[in-house]
Formats: structure tokens, sequence, C-alpha cells
């Protein structure tokens, strides 16, 4: 079963050179760690003395934590893939380009979701301590 690209961005860069999937990943761990960043100050602010016996904040910091982990598992899924890049590099029998690239459409898609789920934590967040 083939997939449908419907967005030219990914279809331009699977058909790009793997050095320039290589740099997207890159990027990708740039986010990452960003974001870990990120989640970081969200903590502080959802700490807060007077922040801390709301239900909701309770809860943003529980989104917080949860965003925390599965940014871990996706960096070590990237790694993971950076690792398997080097393999195609030195051209270990086995591995397959296009198995590669499909690997790396998959990761694009979990970095656009996590980005728009992150985005949507954020607001909430921030209109939360508005309020305060």
């Amino acid at each position: 079963m083939k997939t449908i690209i419907s967005n030219p961005k990914v279809a331009l860069l699977l058909g790009a050179s793997l050095d320039v999937l290589h740099q997207e990943s890159k990027e990708w761990l740039d986010t990452i760690a960003f974001w870990k960043d990120e989640t970081k100050f969200f903590a502080n602010l959802l700490n807060r003395k007077e922040a801390k016996t709301s239900e909701y904040a309770k809860m943003l910091s529980n989104l917080d934590k949860i965003h925390e982990n599965l940014f871990d598992y996706l960096e070590e899924d990237i790694v993971q893939h950076e690792k398997v890049l080097s393999r195609l590099y030195k051209g270990q029998k086995g591995l397959s380009d296009g198995d590669y690239r499909e690997k790396h459409r998959s990761l694009g898609e979990r970095m656009d979701l996590f980005t728009n789920n992150f985005r949507e934590f954020k607001k909430m967040v921030f209109g939360y301590v508005k309020k305060f």
C-alpha cells in the first residue's frame, strides 16, 4: 500500500539526499532540546506559590511532565534513526535507503504532531498564568 504524502515539503525532503535528511534530524533534536527547556520554565511557572493549589495547575503540571517524557522518547527515536543513517553511509548490508526514508517520514509526522500538541499546551499554560 502506497502512502500519499500531502505536504509538498515532505515529498521534497524524502527525495532529497541523505545529508539533507540528516540535517533535518539534527534540527528536530535542537527543537526537542528547546522544548525541554520550555517545559522546565513551565514547571517553574506552575509551581508558583499562588498557582499550586489549583486543580487546573496540577493538571497542567502533569501534562508538562508527560510532554517531558514524550520528548525523551522522541529524542531517543531520532538518535537511533541517526545511527541507522551512519550504518547506511558505511554501506552495511541489510539496510535499505527506502526503509530509512520511510522511518524519516514517520518521525517527521510525529514531530509535526508534537509541535501542534505542544503549541496548544503552551497556550493553555500562558492563559492560566495570565490570571495570576
